[in-house]
């Protein structure tokens, strides 16, 4: 490898052992690549490449039975790959930062951000408690916080996904690193935020001239924010170079494969929809009212406002907007996960929102939904077999035929059936997120809901599951509400689109009209915000 010559970190054919009995010996093979001053090198994969690994092994944090055997990692004159416990103490957080991809876990829940963040100053400065506090709230003021003093004194829950990620930032950020390692810091996020967070990233890294070694699966963001590409496969480097070159003449067929699996921001030409309409959404509310004492202090807020919506039998409705739009909210009232508090819900002339929930119960083979965390919503308990089943034999369907029914569900979502006797946590995400499908499926539903289904999978998964849902819907004479943030994906699944701002609906119509030709401000804004919006519009001509 041609080590760059103001390189600040070089991996010299780093590789990194699996225990026995993984699924292959090493998850890194002889990585080489180097990050310099005032650079971001994108580090770009699918999940199971290595590029958490190779960010965890560059800050020493891998897990016990998983170790470096060859290679250097080379930081300020030293490898890192054979300093000491006491060494790298002194490394993290003052030479080399790292940005979590999950801030609420990252984050110790029972502390305020400002005691979070400060105790980067308490352990490598001797500062007073006066001075550690400023420095705190300056850093929340540089990451565009609002109101610093208030988030200093906040808990993690009690901030937004983008706050809590700006938060991650500023601890990363705290003692000036050299080397700024940002693992997936954008991938729940919605557009804007996530437009904002890339902004705020490319910013201080101009201002303070740091190295980012930045990790992704989104190669929108490369394009936003790349200086220089790695692109990584079964923990080898596959293909690196300048971000033009890679993205516009890539030369590895891997490479070519993750870029053609980017979905366009170009709807396909529309479908004929069916006059017969399967679910009507008429004035549907929801607010939610917390806190308080006696009254005072109370929060109001209105999730979904007078929110009136057709699905048209066998098509597809996308509901996008940024988080907090209440697209969950209307999600779940639609389910009857939670009640409505005005306004109705007709599924084939029934109207849910009145129902008891008794009768919820009874109907619910008629509509099923498709959480966005699969892993969090299949019991690590059960095998995966019995989670399909289970919904069918609550409804009376005899065991052994609920069970062979699984079988030809794994099958039809692409899973092998042999794998239902296999535990959650024993399947990748997405094949967790099929799993999450087929019990969907398993009752033989009229609507399916799915909501964030494809939010957090690498783009050739995504690409995957979406075929499947297509279809599925084809084959199934499924009707789909699709809830998403990611507008290159409602772009290419949905017939119909309605775009959601603080809890109404501002915008309705087909795909690509929508897409093609918006005509309400929000909707222009969210378009703008995505990333690598020109890549998205263009890289439809890369193929395979």
């Amino acid at each position: 490898m041609s080590e760059l010559p103001n390189a600040i970190l070089t991996l010299d054919r780093l590789s990194v052992k699996l225990p026995a009995g993984a699924d292959r010996s090493h998850a890194l093979a002889g990585v080489s690549l180097s990050v310099a001053a005032n650079e971001i090198l994108c580090v770009v994969g699918e999940s199971g490449s290595g590029k958490s690994i190779m960010a965890n092994a560059i800050m020493q944090l891998l897990p016990r039975d998983v170790s470096i055997d060859g290679g250097r990692v080379m930081f300020e004159g030293r490898d890192l790959a054979s300093a000491t416990t006491a060494e790298m103490r002194q490394v993290r957080g003052a030479g080399i930062a790292m940005i979590f991809q999950e801030p609420m876990t990252a984050l110790n829940p029972l502390r305020t951000i400002g005691d979070q963040i400060g105790e980067m100053f308490s352990i490598h400065s001797d500062l007073s408690k006066a001075a550690i506090r400023d420095k705190v709230l300056a850093l929340l003021e540089d990451v565009r916080i609002p109101d610093p003093k208030v988030a200093a004194r906040a808990y993690p829950h009690e901030l937004s996904g983008g706050q809590r990620q700006r938060a991650m930032i500023a601890m990363a950020l705290a003692l000036d690193p050299r080397v700024l390692i940002a693992d997936e810091p954008t991938t729940a996020l919605d557009v804007t935020t996530q437009a904002q967070i890339l902004k705020l990233i490319r910013e201080l890294q101009i201002r303070k001239k740091t190295a980012v070694l930045f990790i992704t699966h989104d190669f929108g963001v490369v394009a936003e924010i790349a200086d220089r590409v790695a692109v990584m496969q079964h923990g080898s480097v596959v293909e690196q170079g300048d971000v033009s070159a890679v993205l516009n003449d890539p030369q590895h067929p891997y490479t070519r494969q993750l870029i053609a699996a980017v979905p366009p921001l170009t709807a396909p030409a529309p479908r004929k929809l069916s006059d017969d309409i399967i679910l009507t959404i008429d004035e549907v509310s929801k607010t939610y009212r917390t806190g308080g004492f006696l009254g005072r202090g109370a929060r109001v807020t209105h999730a979904v406002k007078a929110v009136s919506l057709k699905l048209p039998r066998g098509a597809t409705l996308g509901i996008v907007g940024e988080s907090g739009s209440g697209k969950s909210t209307l999600a779940r009232c639609i389910v009857r996960l939670i009640d409505p508090d005005a306004g109705s819900i007709v599924l084939e002339g029934k109207d849910w929102a009145k129902m008891t929930r008794e009768n919820v119960r009874r109907e619910t083979q008629h509509i099923q939904m498709v959480f966005q965390d699969p892993f969090a919503s299949l019991n690590p308990r059960r095998k995966a077999g019995d989670l399909v089943a289970q919904g069918p034999i609550v409804h009376g369907t005899p065991r052994a035929k609920a069970i062979a029914d699984a079988k030809e569900l794994f099958a039809l979502v692409g899973l092998d059936p042999s794998a239902i006797d296999r535990f959650p946590h024993e399947f990748s995400g997405g094949q967790r997120q099929r799993i999450g499908l087929a019990r969907a499926l398993a009752l033989r539903p009229d609507v399916l809901v799915a909501d964030e289904a494809v939010s957090a999978l690498d783009v050739s998964v995504q690409a995957q599951v979406l075929k499947m849902l297509d279809e599925l819907r084809e084959r199934l004479g499924l009707s789909i509400v699709f809830i998403t943030h990611d507008l290159r994906v409602a772009a290419q699944i949905c017939d119909l689109v309605a775009v959601m701002k603080d809890g109404e609906v501002v915008e309705h119509g087909l795909a690509g009209d929508v897409f093609g030709d918006p005509q309400h401000p929000y909707t222009k804004a969210l378009l703008a915000s995505i990333p690598g919006g020109d890549f998205a519009r263009s890289h439809a001509s890369v193929s395979a």
